[in-house]
């Protein structure tokens, strides 16, 4: 693996550190912000989520541009994007202009779990491409932690500390965006979308320094090769993609369904139900942080070495135990195991569904059909993500903490069954390969039902 593409890797997987920043810097400059406008509690609610209405139309949205002006021209209008949402959030005079601000660096956000996952993933050697990939969801925790670092250097230097909270975004946004400048276009796109085969040729020598020039070659005529097989199975596509999106929906949903969002943000709430003290609460929500970052490249080193669907089922097994073992202790008052089951949780998530999801998704879809299904998955992760957040508050208000943490040990049971029976392992092997697997073949199109697939 030459250091172009990790570098290269490296600069696409900075919009996931920005994402994470960009996403948990507010928790800030909340509390200011309300007493500062005087908001109401519901109108308050509307100004923290804007960045989130924001993510859910971007990644709706974000396959357009990704096929229509190439992988490396949508990054670097994420990194506009970010720019934008910082500066215009961190000067905006009013709550109008600050919604606005945040829903354009959410748009951002959206785009960027379409855009950076399968630009890393088209020009990532396959030995490598799990972990390549994966440094976007690495990047995003990252961004977490040192956006609560942040956060609480700057609490202290005036009565404007929230406002200089949210600018500092637009530093490594302006890096990013002036980084991204300097990325080849992915050789995938070039040869499905212009049929420029001398550039497409060019970028993927600078890809595979030391690669014959014959297997250089060899991979173009495959990948263009897998765009004609992608004519020939279906012009419209839907037929020959259904195992493709029935897999990106469902790692999505899964992902979700494992309550991860309702845990890193409502930690303080969950551990002062477990009867510890706000500070307390305050503290223990700094080591789901770290944990989740420690584990998350923990997941990265396993990535390419025991494959996505062998931590997809570690991950399933390691949520199913914590997640019961929490709801046996708010079921039974053992409060005080609960802080480390709910690092155990943590721990299971970032090295099965959190550094996969990203991965798996970017790999599963044929090359013609790549943005728009990594806009599904995308789309499909931040919906049920608003979802989830929006109506947690609301079961633990109406069902036991107990019941609640049941349900979602029950959902990653399902998701152990869904792992086991249908989904299939990428590592390894290229894209076009994959495609081959997951796709129909084009000669059964139109007269056979799709055959069922191997979870093996």
């Amino acid at each position: 693996m030459g250091l172009r593409i990790i570098q290269w890797s490296v600069i696409s997987a900075l919009a996931g550190f920005l994402f994470g920043f960009d996403t948990v810097v507010i928790s800030g400059a909340e509390q200011k912000i309300q007493t500062l406008w005087g908001l109401s509690p519901a109108m308050h609610g509307i100004v923290i989520a804007s960045a989130l209405y924001g993510t859910v139309l971007g990644s709706l949205f974000g396959g357009y541009p990704a096929d229509r002006f190439g992988r490396r021209a949508t990054l670097i209008g994420i990194g506009f994007l970010y720019l934008i949402g910082a500066i215009g959030s961190a000067a905006a005079n009013g709550v109008d202009s600050f919604i606005a601000s945040r829903v354009i660096g959410g748009f951002g956000i959206g785009m960027s779990t379409v855009a950076a996952p399968l630009y890393i993933a088209e020009i990532a050697p396959p030995k490598y491409r799990g972990r390549l990939t994966g440094m976007f969801q690495f990047n995003i925790v990252f961004g977490i932690v040192i956006a609560y670092a942040s956060n609480a250097l700057l609490a202290d230097v005036g009565p404007n500390a929230w406002r200089w909270m949210i600018a500092v975004a637009a530093l490594p946004s302006l890096l990013y965006t002036i980084l991204c400048f300097g990325l080849p276009e992915s050789p995938r796109w070039i040869l499905n979308k212009t049929g420029d085969a001398e550039s497409a040729l060019r970028v993927l020598r600078r890809i595979r320094p030391g690669v014959p020039e014959t297997e250089i070659e060899r991979e173009a005529c495959d990948i263009r090769r897998s765009a004609q097989d992608d004519e020939l199975r279906s012009p419209r596509g839907s037929r020959a993609l259904r195992r493709p999106i029935m897999l990106a929906f469902l790692i999505a949903f899964f992902n979700q369904m494992s309550g991860i969002n309702a845990v890193l943000y409502f930690a303080p709430r969950i551990f002062e139900l477990a009867g510890l003290g706000t500070r307390a609460a305050l503290l223990q929500s700094v080591g789901v942080g770290i944990t989740n970052l420690v584990f998350t490249f923990v997941g990265l080193w396993l990535i390419d070495r025991l494959g996505r669907r062998t931590l997809l089922q570690i991950g399933s097994v390691g949520y199913i135990a914590s997640l019961s073992a929490i709801s046996y202790a708010f079921l039974s008052a053992h409060y005080s195991l609960i802080p480390i089951l709910i690092f155990a949780f943590i721990a299971a998530h970032a090295m099965g569904q959190g550094v996969t999801i990203w991965v798996y998704i970017a790999e599963i879809f044929p090359n013609r059909y790549r943005a728009k299904g990594q806009a599904l998955g995308s789309f499909t992760h931040w919906i049920f993500a608003a979802l989830l957040t929006s109506f947690f508050p609301f079961a633990v208000a109406a069902f036991a903490p107990a019941a609640v943490f049941a349900f979602f040990a029950f959902m990653m049971l399902l998701q152990l069954i869904w792992v086991q029976t249908l989904v299939v392992e990428t590592k390894g092997v290229s894209l076009e390969q994959i495609s081959e697997r997951l796709s129909v073949p084009k000669e059964l199109v139109n007269t056979e039902p799709s055959s069922k697939l191997s979870g093996h």
